[in-house]
Formats: structure tokens, C-alpha cells, sequence
């Protein structure tokens, strides 16, 4: 896949209808999201000041896809994407506005609850969407589809918490919820005239849908350890989230201490920085970096510098620099998302595309939702200061990064003279 050979985006959001349907609900739902996140996470620290309380929020946004993950590949590649899109945002529109009942801090099991169901329904539809990007585009257009997907939830992201942030200051965290609501419907009218062409396998007869997801399940894994090139890609988001996830959590309390006047603001300020940066990385890689071959070692440097910069960060007195220490931390991790995903959509056949991504997203949750409980209990159990954490978890990134420049990259290079050898 060569840089000339690739559609612009202009060009890709212009002529392909079914891709630009997709894309235009993606930014509606993103943005309701992230206004959402900032909106939750103030109200939480509000109503208990806990580390780990904040902690179990971040958790439920996570975990929840790795239980749902066994029945969510299987319903994506034996039913109609599209419709499992447009129900997923349905449902989702309707549970957003239960954090309406949230006032006490009786009642924050709300707020995990409904929370945890909201994360278990976007387990569906954020691999269908995935999965159904191949069938919507064409070779030439699937790496800039990629790109912009992903650029897009960082460009949402950045824009999102900022709004977020001073919607929050501004309305209160109410107004925030119903806008999410609305999102989510604007969403699935989009999708609705969206035509996505599928490859399904047809379930076992007689078989119930919980031994047809173990299966399944079984299946995956036996897809991606008898295609080592697929497994690897696989894992390479989790690599990232062993000590990224809790250093994620962590930019909530680092807002705090960034503006404690407005700490709505703070965050809002923090989270807007890692999406400018996420957005940022895939961009460059497009542009400087289009050879697939090369893409395993930038993947592997990326981990390494994203710990980098937060070993600097945890380093030095927390003023405004941060924000753009932050936009460079994570640069390299919205490259590498970018880059895994489109070598598991390029290696992976359709009929087994929609298990292998819940399959990764399953081990995305476990590790980020692992990691984030670490560091919370980490600040609220072991009393631990906030910059000692985010170093110790910066120095596990390094330490991820460097395994995988030592591990998977000759593994790469290894297959892919393999593959030159047998053509």
C-alpha cells in the first residue's frame, strides 16, 4: 500500500456515501461521549473525592467489553451489522439519561450500573463498526478510512472534553447527559440509510447462543495461534494499556491539580491535549510512514516514547507545559491504534473479522481495566502520591515497549520473509 496509491480523505468522505453516513454518526455520538466522560467524572469526585471511586468509573467504561466480548463476535458475524448499530445506539441513547437520577452519594451504584450496560451495548457496536469498514470501502480507501476514524475520535475527543469541560462549569452535569441522549439518536438516523454489504457464517443448529459464543470463542483463538501474524496485531493495543490505562485515569486527577478552581476545566483541558495528540499520530504516520512492513518497529518505539513523555511529565512542576507534553505522549499511541487496526483488517478474513476485534477488545478491557484498578489502588490504598504513580506507570510503558521491539518485530520481520520465500 503505497502514500500515492491512497484516497485523499476529501475524496473518501465526498464519494462514498455509505462511509461518510458511518463517519457522520461517529462524530455526533463521539462528542456526545466525551462531554459525557467530563460530566461523569466531575460528578463522581464530587460526591465521593475518592481515587478509587474515580478508578471503578474509568473500570466500568472498560471491563464491561471484555464480558460482553464471547456473545458480541458472535452476533457480528452472523447477524446484520447495520441493524446491531442502529440498536446499539438506541438503547444507549435511553440509559444516558438514567445518570439524570444520580444526586447522593447513595446512589453512585447507579452511575457504575448503568454505566457498566451503556459499555456492554457499545461492545457491539464499536467492533461492528470496525468490522464493516473493509466492506465499505475499497483498498485504496482503507487506510485513509482508518486514519480519519481514528483521527476523528481524537479530533471528538479533544474537542469534546474541552466543551465538556465548560459545559459542565456552565449547565451543571444534567444538560451534559440528555446532549449525550440526543447524540446517540442522531447516530443511528445516519446509520439508518447506510448500505453495508457482509459476509456471515451461519450459526450451529440446535446449539444455544452461550455454547455458540464459546465456540466461537474457541474458533478466534484458533484463528489468530494458527495466524500468528493476526494474534500479534491482536495484542498490540493491550501492550500499549498495561501502563497506559492507568495513566489515562491518572490525567483526571492530574486536572484537578492543574486548576483546582475549575477542575471541570482542568481535566477538560488534559483530556482535550491526549485527543489533539491521538489525532495527530495517524495523521504523520499516513503521510511519512506508509510502508506496512515498518509499521511493527514504529509501533513498538511509539510505547516506549509514550512513556517517555510521561516520565518527563511526572518529572516536572505541573504547570501549562503539560498540555503539550501530553499531545506528544500520545501521538504514538493514535498511530499504533491505527496501524493494528488496519493489519488485522488486511490479514483477517471477513467471516472471521467481527471475533478476532472482539477478541482484541476483550483483551484491551482486561489489561486497561487491570491497569486502571492498579493505580487507583495504588493513590487510595498504598497512599502513594500522584507523581510517584504516574512514574511507575510511565516506566511500565517503557518496559512494554521495549518487550515489543524485542518480541513481535522479529517475529514480523521473520514471517514476512517467510512470506517472500513461499511467493
Amino acid at each position: 500500500m503505497s502514500q500515492s496509491s491512497g484516497a485523499g480523505y476529501l475524496e473518501l468522505i465526498r464519494s462514498n456515501a455509505n462511509y461518510r453516513r458511518i463517519w457522520i454518526g461517529d462524530v455526533a455520538s463521539l462528542l456526545g461521549d466525551w462531554i459525557n466522560a467530563i460530566a461523569l467524572y466531575v460528578l463522581i469526585r464530587e460526591l465521593t473525592g475518592s481515587p478509587l471511586a474515580l478508578g471503578l468509573v474509568f473500570i466500568t467504561k472498560t471491563l464491561p467489553f471484555a464480558v460482553a466480548s464471547p456473545v458480541v463476535g458472535l452476533l457480528i458475524d452472523r447477524f446484520n451489522r447495520r441493524r446491531l448499530m442502529i440498536g446499539a445506539d438506541l438503547i444507549r441513547a435511553v440509559l444516558v439519561l438514567g445518570f439524570l437520577l444520580v444526586d447522593e452519594p447513595g446512589e453512585v451504584w447507579v452511575i457504575y450500573l448503568l454505566g457498566s450496560l451503556q459499555m456492554i451495548v457499545s461492545a457491539l457496536f464499536i467492533p461492528a463498526r470496525s468490522a464493516s469498514i473493509p466492506n465499505i470501502t475499497t483498498e485504496r480507501e482503507l487506510l485513509t478510512a482508518n486514519a480519519l476514524s481514528a483521527a476523528t475520535w481524537s479530533t471528538l475527543l479533544a474537542v469534546g472534553a474541552a466543551v465538556g469541560g465548560l459545559l459542565t462549569e456552565a449547565l451543571g452535569v444534567r444538560a451534559v447527559f440528555v446532549l449525550d441522549s440526543l447524540s446517540y439518536v442522531v447516530s443511528a438516523l445516519f446509520i439508518l440509510r447506510t448500505t453495508i454489504p457482509q459476509a456471515t457464517d451461519k450459526p450451529a443448529t440446535g446449539v444455544s447462543i452461550l455454547r455458540q459464543a464459546w465456540l466461537d470463542i474457541v474458533a478466534g483463538w484458533r484463528h489468530m495461534r494458527a495466524r500468528p501474524s493476526i494474534g500479534r496485531m491482536a495484542l498490540a493495543k493491550a501492550t500499549w494499556a498495561v501502563g497506559g490505562g492507568g495513566l489515562v485515569y491518572m490525567l483526571a486527577l492530574l486536572g484537578e491539580k492543574l486548576n483546582p478552581a475549575a477542575p471541570a476545566v482542568g481535566m477538560g483541558v488534559l483530556y482535550s491535549a491526549r485527543g489533539l495528540g491521538t489525532g495527530i499520530g495517524p495523521v504523520v504516520m499516513r503521510k511519512t510512514l506508509p510502508q506496512e512492513s515498518r509499521w511493527p518497529a514504529m509501533m513498538g518505539l511509539g510505547i516506549v516514547a509514550s512513556g517517555v513523555g510521561y516520565l518527563i511529565i511526572g518529572s516536572i512542576p505541573w504547570a501549562a507545559i503539560l498540555v503539550l507534553l501530553v499531545v506528544i505522549a500520545h501521538a504514538p499511541s493514535g498511530a499504533n491504534w491505527v496501524a493494528s487496526s488496519v493489519l488485522l483488517q488486511i490479514r483477517t478474513e471477513d467471516r472471521f473479522r467481527g471475533r478476532v476485534f472482539a477478541t482484541e477488545w476483550l483483551a484491551i478491557a482486561l489489561v486497561d481495566s487491570l491497569s486502571i484498578l492498579g493505580a487507583s489502588l495504588l493513590l487510595d490504598w498504598a497512599g502513594v502520591t500522584l507523581r510517584t504513580a504516574i512514574l511507575v506507570f510511565a516506566g511500565i510503558e517503557v518496559a512494554c515497549g521495549v518487550i515489543w521491539l524485542l518480541v513481535v518485530v522479529p517475529a514480523e520481520a521473520a514471517g514476512l520473509r517467510a512470506g517472500r520465500d513461499l511467493a
